[in-house]
């Protein structure tokens, strides 16, 4: 049963990462510019639901810009492990609707340092009713509103960092804090904090490393983003073998 749900999840995580380029390309801009409407060869976006959802290459010219493959397999192992750590529990509906758009995030922040709010506004809102859910079929409503203090909590932390240094982090990784504090949360407070503590330790290594290579100074801007969802997919997949 588990292999075959790993195999299903991981179909399900290609098929996702499949169509995320084209989302990715066109969110990928500054804080004030406009969705992009063309592919980098200058050819017209379009297709379904306005031509974001669609092939991850351009017709005409190829790549969007993100490559399929990558978002595909990142999607699909995620997915995967996901499936392996939580196996047949209401919540991993959850984490399978959630993952595509925490790959989605991951990308457009490494390729413009911004966390859009029209993703993350949804992973929040979309972890707090799918756990909703799980806790009404499960009869874990403790859990549900575990969540949703942890939410707050997490968001919390990252808004008083935010207030300290607002240089280095923005409202765009508050805003990312919640949903994710909503999903460790689930799992209990040793969960949430292992996951926020992963995505700290691991943005600051990475910094570490730029550092020591040359490749930056201590005020050069990076993406906290794709750390801080990292540590709360480590976070998860420790939270959730505890709980099987």
């Amino acid at each position: 049963m588990s292999v075959m749900l790993m195999i299903l999840a991981a179909v399900y995580g290609a098929a996702a990462g499949l169509l995320l380029p084209r989302p990715a390309h066109r969110m990928a801009v500054g804080p004030e510019e406009e969705w992009r409407a063309v592919c980098p060869g200058g050819h017209a976006i379009t297709g379904v639901a306005r031509g974001w959802l669609g092939r991850g290459h351009c017709p005409h010219c190829g790549a969007y810009g993100p490559g399929a493959l990558p978002t595909a397999a990142a999607t699909a192992l995620a997915c995967a492990a996901l499936a392996a750590a939580t196996g047949p529990r209401p919540e991993l509906a959850a984490w399978l609707v959630l993952t595509p758009l925490a790959v989605l995030l991951v990308t457009v922040d490494w390729r413009v340092r911004r966390l859009p709010d029209e993703l993350t506004v949804p992973l929040a809102v979309l972890g707090a009713l799918l756990l909703g859910l799980a806790g009404w079929l499960t009869g874990e409503g403790g859990a549900w509103r575990r969540a949703l203090l942890g939410g707050l909590v997490l968001g919390g932390c990252y808004l008083l960092l935010h207030l300290v240094n607002p240089a280095g982090l923005g409202m765009g990784d508050v805003k990312l804090a919640v949903g994710l504090g909503v999903a460790l949360g689930w799992y209990g407070w040793r969960t949430l904090v292992t996951g926020g503590a992963a995505g700290v330790l691991a943005g600051a290594l990475y910094g570490a490393g730029l550092l020591l290579l040359g490749r930056g100074a201590r005020d050069t801007a990076m993406p906290l983003g794709p750390f801080m969802i990292l540590g709360a997919f480590c976070g998860l997949l420790l939270g959730a073998a505890a709980a099987a």
